[in-house]
């Protein structure tokens, strides 16, 4: 099958209904364990230099840190961003044009506690007035999520949820915390599967019980009118970028350089790193 057979085959309603609904769809199986295993590798490795130099690393709280990193620092880039499934979803949400414009991983470590209920950014004006979604987050597990290690919990269709009384508008009061945990849903994923959702839909990692992190790969894609670029820093050499296939470039928001620079963690969450440890 081509790859433009490969991505026609997936349904662009039932991509719109999952984003536009719950706020939140998957793929099961979409990656081999090998592909996955390699990706641990590079995540682990970056991990520990992100850790071990100032800015590296930016809290999401007690024992859980986020990493924005370089795509070629991650061996399956180019693998991710030209899946069939990552581009029909990207291509229906987001349209033709839309952008690249954030690679990185989250780490929640043993003893990482229960984040609060929220976005991940305030809600655009897009959304807010003209009711359509212009960004969507990319999620690849590392590992095999089990109930003890803090999996990902979201509160589907929360997306629409009125801001004005949110904290930063990204903070839903605990008044509100019963309707999120009414709706919540746990996402235990096995190595292998990808998730998409809107960055917008109401959620919070758990608490991890386990001794063991969980480690999760975020691909941050725009439409082309939206903004979250202005959040990050994407780099690539010459030579990567000219490497690439003409689909995959024409799609990067980035900086191109002679050297990588090192990143210092710009998007930070304030209402997340309470207690930081």
């Amino acid at each position: 099958m081509s790859m433009e057979s490969a991505i026609e085959s997936y349904d662009v309603a039932g991509i719109m209904g999952a984003i536009y609904g719950d706020g939140i769809l998957a793929l099961k199986g979409a990656f081999e364990r090998e592909w996955v295993e390699r990706m641990r590798e590079d995540i682990d490795a970056l991990y520990r230099d992100a850790l071990a130099r100032p800015g590296g690393a930016v809290g999401r709280g007690p024992k859980r840190h986020y990493v924005e990193i370089h795509p070629e620092d991650v061996r399956g880039f180019v693998g991710l961003v030209s899946h069939p499934w990552v581009v029909a979803v990207s291509e229906a949400v987001l349209g033709a044009d839309y952008r690249i414009v954030e690679i990185g991983f989250d780490v929640p470590g043993p003893g990482a506690q229960d984040q609060p209920w929220h976005r991940d950014f305030p809600a655009p004006q897009e959304t807010l007035v003209g009711r359509r979604l212009n960004s969507l987050a990319f999620n690849v597990t590392a590992v095999d999520v089990h109930a003890d290690m803090g999996p990902f919990e979201i509160a589907p269709g929360t997306q629409w949820d009125d801001p004005s009384s949110f904290e930063h508008e990204m903070f839903p009061p605990k008044s509100l915390y019963a309707r999120y945990e009414a709706r919540a849903q746990r996402k235990m994923p096995r190595v292998g599967d990808i998730s998409v959702r809107s960055a917008l839909t109401i959620h919070r990692g758990t608490a991890n019980h386990s001794e063991k992190s969980r480690p999760v790969l975020v691909l941050g894609v725009d439409a082309s009118d939206a903004r979250n670029a202005e959040r990050h820093d994407l780099q690539v050499t010459r030579e990567f970028h000219a490497a690439l296939p003409e689909g995959v470039r024409r799609h990067l928001a980035c900086r191109v350089v002679d050297a990588l620079e090192p990143i210092m963690q710009g998007h930070t969450i304030e209402g997340l790193m309470m207690g930081e440890a």
